[in-house]
């Protein structure tokens, strides 16, 4: 069984955790509407935060930063794995991340995990990681 979590309006790093725990235990997670979860911050440090990540390293030798939304998001959750142990790895492979909503998930119950939700956030300071992805150049 899988559990379907719907990332409108929820902090990157509170669903980043609370993800990461969860696959650790064996859950297996499907993430929608990946595009829509929020950074807490200025727009303008947020941005320049992620051009750095991305243009850090060579081209050939990384380290390698992604640029789409769903990519970003795996990438936040593996930083919260021991993705270099077998057991982060398996956990890792029990995440799948999606633009929008797919197909298979169309109808299926969805999660929302309201400890991580926007509402409570104490400033009105937040970017998305669509827009995150479109200033770093992704196409989706």
């Amino acid at each position: 069984m899988v559990t379907v979590i719907d990332a409108t309006d929820l902090r990157l790093g509170r669903l980043a955790s609370i993800v990461a725990k969860r696959v650790l235990q064996g859950e297996e997670i499907a993430i929608i509407n990946s595009e829509n979860a929020v950074i807490s911050g200025s727009r303008a440090r947020i941005l320049e935060d992620y051009d750095t990540k991305r243009k850090r390293g060579s081209r050939e030798g990384g380290p390698f930063y992604p640029r789409r939304p769903e990519h970003i998001v795996k990438r936040t959750i593996r930083g919260m794995l021991p993705y270099k142990r077998q057991r982060g790895a398996e956990a890792l492979k029990l995440v799948k991340v999606y633009v929008g909503v797919p197909v298979q998930f169309a109808g299926a119950e969805v999660e929302i995990i309201e400890s991580a939700h926007i509402e409570g956030l104490s400033t009105p300071k937040y970017v998305t990681v669509g827009a995150v992805s479109k200033s770093l150049g992704a196409k989706f």
